[in-house]
């Protein structure tokens, strides 16, 4: 038995790897176990679980003391092995009994699925056909079958409270029959909704593993690998999980202790909460999985596998031991202490998008790649190859930033000089100023120094992103700020020697003896006629700009020459100036009597009195262009016919004498 743990939940394979052979000594068996720690772990306890080939369907008895296994596909009757039908390849259904073969029959086409209506006595047998086929065990004949909407139907099921039929169909539906009617009551599109934003899908996904849970929850599997869990009630999945390997789904049970789905398909088993979709564990195991079967009311699962033998795992999170193997659960709290875990130190997790980045997404599916959660684990060495091929300066890049980080670190202990951000320094500047001139201020008036805007992260980014750098030459910014102009010339001193600063700093790796010099003019800012004279300087440059930018748009209008362009009208359409549509606008407008006069003036309105006193209109409808070429196309037409017609004066009958024809 060997022992892996995932999630935290431990799994025991009960015929994981060949028991010792019987016909070795007791002294040659310890020795084995005593040098080999696998041997010395494994316990032989499941024996005689081979197959003399492949299974495709596994399942336990109701009594739980049997277990089967076989080919295509069968269902138990009974509680033990005395009823079973037998679903073969070959089109032909066997009925066993308990002493053996009891009688065989044929199908009209061949079966892929069936399942057992308890109340009619009916078998419901699903294949390569439109309709399900019915066979009545109490009379012992075939009854009229269901017609279905699609051309194959691959798996089917029956809902064990109300006893729902439901068929999965190969253009990916769902049709649900109500056997008591013999009615369709509902049909779903599930290849519609197993498509999502995040899958990728490469032909129409058909249905391949149907399983109901109670009376209003079914589970569909698809043949991409996609599982939706249904309410009855509602079209739309509550969940759709993805097993990202774009296998078939091959089976799906439900775990009612821990309100688990077990989907598996031919590489994977999932197990995962309905509620949330949390993967709770998964296992690979090593040959391909054909079905899946839970133990009833344990926590021990069993795998029809693509090779001559059957897995057994037990998991004690899911429930007890079976009774005939109660004694493993004391064996289990013996191995815990020194378990065989998985352990991912030699994979690297990377998600579908960093697999396109590589140039590795053709490797899903394949066994380089291991299916977890939201992307897959791949081999370190393999992830190191691909991306020294992706970006072979990445290492190179990696060394710099290190290097970077290693003299940041340095200097981090010397004395700092006021560094500037990269992005608006010259406003980064004037708040260093203010800083220390309100610092000052507090210090003679014993106030609380307030928190530094290049400090605050609510403004980080105004200093970080060039999208927020302040535009100095627009209009707004030079009305709004007529002194800007001088202030920032003395502050681009400052940003010079500051520079300077850092550049030597750089070249030398110490830091300059001396500090920048602070001088600045006296001059105050405040001055009210300086600014008043600013503002008019600004405002006649602005005035004089804008009358540059016109002249300049005026030269760029003369040299560009415009072109006539030309529209095609379309077959059957007049063309209509636009003093036609002024026209039509102000005929709109007068009254209808008025409108009624201008049709009797050009023609195309008569009106007369009756004799019973009321007045007749009668109005001539315009025709269209189209309506006058077909018209004429019509009448030369039968000018034509009537040319080719020929008489038949010249025919007379046989039997008659000189009579014509008739």
């Amino acid at each position: 038995m060997q022992v892996s743990s995932l999630n935290e939940v431990k799994i025991y394979s009960l015929s994981a790897g060949r028991s010792l052979p019987e016909w070795l000594s007791d002294r040659k068996k310890r020795a084995l176990q005593k040098k080999d720690v696998d041997i010395r772990r494994r316990i032989e306890l499941i024996q005689d679980f081979e197959m003399p080939t492949v299974s495709t369907k596994i399942k336990v008895s109701r009594d739980g003391q049997y277990i089967m296994a076989v080919v295509v596909t069968f269902e138990i009757l009974s509680d033990d092995y005395s009823k079973i039908v037998f679903l073969q390849c070959d089109r032909y259904v066997e009925f066993h009994s308990q002493h053996g073969h009891y009688y065989r029959t044929r199908i009209p086409k061949f079966g892929r699925d069936f399942s057992y209506h308890y109340p009619s006595c009916d078998l419901y047998f699903v294949g390569a056909s439109s309709e399900v086929y019915r066979l009545n065990l109490e009379q012992g004949r075939f009854l009229n079958s269901l017609p279905t909407d699609a051309s194959e139907n691959n798996v089917c099921d029956i809902n064990p409270v109300h006893y729902l039929f439901a068929t999965g169909t190969a253009e990916g539906k769902v049709e649900c029959w109500d056997p008591r009617t013999r009615n369709r009551v509902g049909l779903l599109d599930c290849a519609l909704s197993s498509v999502t934003a995040d899958t990728e899908v490469d032909c129409l996904p058909s249905i391949s593993a149907l399983k109901f849970d109670g009376a209003l929850n079914m589970a569909v599997g698809t043949s991409t690998g996609q599982v939706l869990l249904y309410d009855l009630r509602s079209s739309n999945p509550l969940i759709v999980k993805d097993h990202q390997y774009g296998l078939p789904i091959k089976s799906i049970q439900f775990q009612h202790q821990l309100d688990l789905i077990i989907s598996a398909d031919s590489r994977i088993i999932k197990m995962w909460n309905k509620d949330t979709g949390k993967i709770f564990t998964s296992m690979e195991p090593e040959y391909d999985i054909n079905d899946v079967c839970l133990y009833p009311n344990s926590g021990m699962l069993m795998t029809a596998n693509e090779a001559p033998r059957m897995n057994i795992y037990y998991m004690p999170v899911l429930g007890p031991a079976p009774k005939w193997c109660s004694f493993l659960d004391n064996l289990t709290e013996e191995l815990e202490e020194n378990p065989e875990s998985t352990v991912y130190d030699d994979y690297k997790f990377v998600t579908r998008k960093d697999l396109e980045n590589l140039g590795l997404a053709h490797l899903i599916g394949s066994s380089l790649l291991r299916a977890y959660m939201h992307g897959f684990f791949m081999d370190i060495r393999l992830y190191h190859k691909a991306k020294m091929m992706a970006n072979p300066f990445a290492y190179e890049e990696y060394r710099r930033e290190k290097i970077r980080q290693k003299i940041e670190e340095t200097r981090a202990q010397r004395v700092q000089l006021k560094k500037l951000p990269k992005v608006n320094k010259e406003l980064a500047l004037k708040l260093i100023e203010e800083e220390g001139e309100e610092q000052q201020a507090t210090r003679k008036r014993k106030q609380k120094n307030l928190p530094s805007l290049l400090k605050d992260d609510r403004f980080k980014v105004m200093f970080e992103n060039p999208d927020f750098q302040v535009d100095e030459q627009s209009e707004e910014f030079r009305l709004l700020n007529p002194l800007v102009s001088k202030i920032s010339e003395k502050r681009k001193k400052k940003l010079k020697l500051l520079q300077e600063q850092e550049a030597r700093e750089q070249e030398e790796e110490e830091e300059p003896e001396g500090k920048p010099s602070d001088a600045e003019s006296s001059e105050s800012s405040d001055d009210e006629k300086g600014w008043v004279e600013e503002v008019r300087k600004q405002r006649k440059l602005l005035r004089q700009e804008e009358k540059v930018k016109r002249q300049e748009r005026f030269k760029e209008d003369q040299q560009t020459l415009l072109k006539p362009q030309f529209f095609e009208i379309k077959e059957g359409e007049e063309f209509r100036s636009f003093k036609d549509s002024a026209k039509k606008q102000k005929l709109m407008k007068k009254t209808l009597g008025d409108r009624l006069k201008l049709e009797e003036k050009l023609g195309t309105l008569n009106v007369s009195d009756t004799t019973v006193g009321s007045k007749q209109a009668t109005f001539k409808l315009k025709k269209s262009e189209h309506q006058k070429k077909q018209q004429e196309a019509e009448k030369q037409h039968r000018q034509e016919r009537k040319a080719l017609r020929r008489s038949a004066s010249h025919l007379k009958s046989k039997h008659g004498r000189g009579q014509r024809f008739h």
